[in-house]
């Protein structure tokens, strides 16, 4: 941790005293702040965002030139976009990159970036082999970010505007979430390639995968998702609270609506949603002789967007809680939070460890998930983390949805979740560091 510290510091103190293009080519001497200068050497470049559609393409019909193409294209872009976040991290006060939790997300990220620039082209498909298990790896070793990230924000309240560290936080973990798409859909890729139903001559070959393409869900159906969800949210909460008395969750509107999607992404944010609403109502309606009303989800098919409406009488939002909905850095519980955050030391922040047991296999295919490594749904409905939401946010944002609620004090929350219906638009990531290098 104080190595971690130091090392932030000695970056910060070379970029104030030295400036990271005081290197000049002709010294004699390699200079000690060279690996400050490799890092704007990356900064410099510009990410290149991709789309559902681009994936799918490219996915679809699987060669080794393909292959090997994906995987070069995830070697460049993964320290890239590294890199510009390690630039974001780099420009915060002192006094918050040096905070213990936001130093070893800073330490894993800089040890990343090494590892993975340094990595020679892939021209076979053994090179490639490799790569994957540098990726495993690395993205085994990631899992403590989230719960680091989280707590940092929270202790450094009132060292940063609220505001400014919210902007970080989104910026993090939306970044996050497109390294690890880029790398999970290349696994993927890697896996199909490898499968020996891969090949049309192969007399194993199945129709298993046959709505996939790497990660990329082809025919995503709202309602297959929300029921799914529902259901494991139901048992869960059953479970947790030892009542009878759950909420039935009722699905109409346009059922047959599919699109392309991620599917954990989708899990992700509906698990959350409904498990909200379904602790709200059991907690409102526990000494109820009646049975609680019905979560009530409407799917609205569109041309560009499908719409779910997710609406709840659970009461609402708690008034000295609903102005911070949306924030990672501030609100009326944060000892609370960080107290529950201390409990969860990784955090892959999938539907696969949110709400999944751990001898639950997935249904539609085996792929590479490190979340279902560590069931953090499973923890009891009072260990309130406060990401819930905004992480759910951050996940429908990422391919161009959007996540909003309406609170009805006193009755319930209607959220209203819009999905990009076509998968023609790109990731939204930061393509730049905040503030570049000066």
């Amino acid at each position: 941790m104080n190595r971690g510290r130091a090392s932030i510091s000695l970056h910060l103190r070379r970029r104030r005293c030295l400036g990271t293009r005081a290197y000049s080519s002709q010294s004699h001497q390699p200079p000690p702040w060279r690996p400050a200068v490799v890092l704007d050497e990356w900064v410099e470049r510009g990410v290149r965002p991709i789309s559902l559609r681009q994936l799918t393409f490219f996915g679809r019909t699987l060669t080794e030139s393909r292959l090997i193409s994906s995987a070069n294209y995830v070697r460049t872009e993964l320290p890239t976009r590294l890199a510009h976040r390690l630039r974001d991290m780099q420009k915060l006060p002192y006094v918050v990159v040096s905070n213990p939790h936001i130093s070893i997300v800073y330490e894993l990220y800089y040890k990343a970036f090494e590892k993975f620039r340094t990595v020679p082209e892939i021209r076979t498909l053994e090179d490639n082999d490799h790569y994957c298990d540098i990726l495993r790896e690395t993205l085994k070793e990631h899992l403590t970010v989230i719960p680091n990230l989280a707590m940092g924000v929270l202790e450094c309240q009132g060292l940063v505007k609220p505001d400014e560290m919210d902007r970080f936080m989104n910026t993090m973990l939306r970044a996050r979430i497109s390294r690890r798409v880029i790398a999970e859909q290349h696994l993927a890729l890697t896996e199909t390639f490898n499968s020996p139903w891969h090949f049309p001559q192969s007399v194993a070959r199945t129709d298993l995968n046959a709505d996939f393409v790497g990660e990329v869900f082809l025919k995503c159906n709202a309602k297959d998702v929300v029921e799914g969800c529902g259901k494991v949210a139901q048992e869960l909460l059953r479970r947790s609270s030892g009542s009878t008395k759950i909420p039935a969750v009722r699905v109409q509107g346009h059922l047959t609506a599919t699109f392309p999607y991620i599917i954990g992404h989708l899990e992700y944010i509906i698990g959350e949603l409904l498990r909200n609403s379904i602790q709200a109502v059991i907690e409102k309606y526990h000494d109820s002789p009646n049975d609680p009303p019905p979560i009530e989800v409407l799917i609205c098919e569109a041309p560009q967007h499908v719409i779910l409406r997710i609406s709840d009488q659970g009461g609402g939002v708690p008034r000295d809680v609903l102005p911070y909905l949306w924030s990672f850095s501030k609100g009326p519980r944060t000892q609370d939070r960080l107290e529950n955050l201390g409990q969860v030391p990784t955090m892959a922040a999938t539907m696969q460890e949110l709400v999944v047991p751990m001898d639950r296999k997935p249904q539609n295919r085996e792929t590479f998930q490190e979340g279902s490594l560590s069931s953090l749904s499973s923890r009891p409905p009072n260990l309130r983390l406060g990401m819930g939401l905004p992480m759910s946010r951050v996940y429908a944002e990422y391919w161009a949805g959007s996540l909003e609620l309406h609170s009805l004090e006193g009755y319930g929350v209607d959220a209203f979740l819009q999905i990009s219906k076509l998968g023609n638009k790109n990731e939204q990531v930061t393509a730049r560091a905040s503030v570049d290098a000066v």
